[in-house]
């Protein structure tokens, strides 16, 4: 097993092990015949403080956790293989600050649910990550992300989904805290390439620890 596939499966893990939490909350709703909902955010009140850390685990229904899962599932891994030694402080940050934003500045007459605000999150902060330290790589990777869920900042505008009951609040402070943290952590993990363009006639002449060969009636002259 080479290091490359070793990295792949490590970067996973974590990953995996929230998405698990997520269905298991949701298969115990099932089997319990409950509803978490009430743990949810609930804006500016203190009951709903608890929602800050336990409302990305909650869904509505199979249907929206399922819709969660495989963004959150591929984005996290991504962060994790490409920004390993920042990836536990971008997960955990971008998890608080849209919690504690939603608290604040969301609509209050509702519960607030899902870890689609954490999916933005994510997905801002690759995006951003890896065009503002423009290496090839992680370019790359900003235009997969957009090209796999450029359509979710539409997210972020009510008015596209009127009839629906979204918190566009927790899409547009999830982008908003991934885009900081894109700024924030620009210069820690990988950075732009560089090349260096050497002449080889240089480098065998420096080799050799002679940079020019004189007569041998002029290799006694001072110089």
């Amino acid at each position: 097993m080479n290091a490359e596939y070793k990295k792949m499966l490590r970067s996973m893990l974590f990953p995996l092990g929230v998405v698990a939490v997520m269905w298991a909350v949701k298969i115990a709703e099932t089997i319990l015949k409950a509803d978490f909902s009430n743990f949810g955010i609930l804006p500016l009140t203190a009951h709903g403080l608890i929602g800050i850390v336990t409302a990305p685990f909650l869904h509505a229904d199979y249907g929206h956790l399922v819709a969660n899962t495989i963004p959150m599932f591929v984005t996290l891994s991504i962060v994790f293989y490409f920004y390993r030694d920042i990836a536990y402080n971008v997960f955990g940050l971008v998890w608080l600050f849209t919690g504690v934003w939603v608290w604040s500045f969301a609509r209050g007459a509702s519960y607030h649910i899902g870890a689609s605000g954490l999916v933005y999150g994510y997905v801002t902060f690759l995006l951003f990550s890896g065009l503002i330290r423009r290496n090839a790589r992680l370019m790359a990777i900003s235009m997969l992300i957009i090209f796999l869920y450029g359509g979710f900042f539409w997210g972020i505008f009510p008015d596209f989904f009127p009839h629906r009951n979204i918190s566009w609040e927790s899409h547009l402070m999830g982008g908003l805290s991934g885009f900081i943290l894109a700024i924030y952590y620009r210069k820690r993990g990988t950075q732009r390439e560089t090349y260096h363009w050497d002449d080889e006639d240089d480098d065998d002449n420096s080799s050799t620890g002679i940079d020019y060969l004189l007569p041998d009636d002029e290799s006694q002259k001072p110089v």
